[in-house]
């Protein structure tokens, strides 16, 4: 029986949580809720000068948003230094790396004359195969034993197998004269520690993995199974960067792009399963695999986005949408919605959701239910309240206060007094969305009659007429 599977993301605390870490965080998840594993979370805080509280808790609750929980408590790569030296130690006696008492002077002047004389400047320490009696009484790293013949194979799930000579390997520095571990040892060790079985990161990671494959093997280690994905492109297929647009995940959220929306498109964002372009988490999760993921870098495509996100909006249940909803305005610092304006919302979901591509657009397309009289109109919409159409909808407001509140008999009293005045209906509905909406577009005058009620209706037509 085959090890539960075991993902992992590991970003720095140094900033907020990129799309492309998003991505990548995404794809674990997926690979390892489909498969019963587990999803761990390591903070690689080691850089002590840059790592920060905020950036670690940016990080947690853009993954909250995302709705990509994580099993456990977070692990901090700093808390555990003493473990990673632990294991540089242990490679230390057993024979698979050395102490090396070379000075920056000594390593420098040896590349410059490297570089001087048209040689290889990775340089290989005189301290190697050193006998430990003539070891001097000075300050000293701990290099790993790097194979000198041979090569090393990754073997990638993504970028198929990659081969590097092993005379291209320099002897990776495990520990610093300090004691301080340094980050490609500690990643090694926790991974091994946490039991991660699949790595999958992007693919600027993909040369470290020689460097860490030497730890692994020098430990003894199963080597987990490697997935280095490509990176995310602008739409000008250029490294994303500011000039693209967003690049934080919580940017996404104060755009008003539902969490499930971001999921299904970035899992589209360099994997595909078959010509699949809308899906939910269960698809998403039963289908995900590594061979899916193209080796090609993806382009960030706003247009499909959007698309995507209409979809995700119409399918959306109205309980659901209206609770992401009000996380959106809290995100953007928008006032919260009052318990009547979150019951009309509830109702108006249904009407205002559908081809709407972010929640701004719901909020704009309910403006008319969240309002209060007297509605502020703005000036296109008081452009069609002439004189001519206020006097038609004062002749239209006593024929609705007797009316029966159906849709069929709505449309045939507004009918009726349109054709009185020989005028076709949409010349009567433009005036109608103003008094009842005090904007040009809206939806459909009859369904917000609907959802407004009589006596709000009226009331509105009444303001707009005296």
């Amino acid at each position: 029986m085959s090890a539960p599977v075991v993902t992992r993301f590991a970003p720095s605390p140094t900033g907020f949580l990129h799309i492309g870490g998003a991505r990548t965080a995404l794809f674990n998840w997926l690979y390892a809720r489909g498969r019963g594993g587990k999803f761990l979370l390591r903070i690689e805080d080691t850089d002590r000068a840059r790592s920060t509280p905020e950036a670690t808790a940016a990080i947690l609750t853009g993954l909250t948003w995302l709705g990509l929980d994580w099993d456990g408590d977070p692990v901090s790569q700093f808390a555990r230094a003493d473990r990673h030296a632990e294991v540089a130690h242990q490679m230390l006696a057993s024979g698979h790396a050395y102490k090396c008492f070379a000075t920056q002077d000594e390593i420098e002047a040896f590349r410059e004359a490297a570089r001087a004389e048209g040689r290889s400047t990775l340089y290989r320490s005189p301290w190697r195969d050193a006998d430990p009696a003539s070891h001097p009484d000075a300050p000293f790293v701990i290099r790993v034993k790097a194979p000198l013949d041979g090569e090393t194979i990754i073997r990638d799930q993504v970028q198929g197998d990659v081969r590097i000579r092993n005379d291209q390997l320099d002897d990776m520095i495990v520990l610093r004269s300090d004691g301080t571990p340094v980050y490609m040892l500690a990643v090694v060790v926790d991974d091994h520690d946490m039991g991660v079985t699949h790595v999958i990161r992007g693919d600027d990671h993909l040369n470290n993995a020689a460097r860490q494959m030497l730890i692994y093997t020098a430990m003894g280690w199963d080597v987990p199974v490697f997935a280095h994905i490509p990176l995310i492109h602008g739409p000008d297929g250029k490294k994303l960067s500011k000039r693209h647009g967003a690049l934080g995940v919580e940017e996404y959220q104060r755009m008003g792009y539902p969490a499930a929306a971001m999921r299904n498109y970035l899992a589209r964002l360099g994997w595909s399963h078959g010509n699949d372009e809308f899906f939910t988490d269960a698809q998403a999760r039963d289908w995900f695999d590594l061979a899916g993921i193209g080796k090609s870098p993806a382009r960030l495509d706003f247009k499909k986005l959007d698309h995507l996100t209409a979809q995700h909006m119409s399918a959306a249940e109205d309980a659901a949408l209206l609770h992401e909803l009000e996380a959106y305005l809290g995100a953007t610092d928008a006032p919260a919605l009052t318990e009547p304006q979150r019951a009309n919302l509830h109702k108006a979901l249904p009407l205002v959701k559908d081809k709407a591509k972010n929640f701004g657009q719901i909020l704009e397309k309910a403006q008319f239910i969240l309002a209060e009289r007297p509605l502020d109109i703005d000036e296109k919409a008081q452009a069609s309240l002439d004189d001519v159409s206020r006097g038609i909808l004062r002749e239209l407001t006593p024929r609705l206060q007797n009316a029966n509140w159906a849709r069929e008999t709505l449309e045939g009293v507004v009918g009726d007094v349109a054709q009185t005045h020989g005028l076709g209906l949409g010349k009567i509905a433009q005036p109608l969305r103003a008094a009842l909406a005090g904007r040009t577009t809206s939806p459909s005058v009859f369904d917000m009659m609907l959802l407004l009620g009589q006596d709000e209706t009226l009331g509105r037509l009444q303001d707009a007429t005296t």
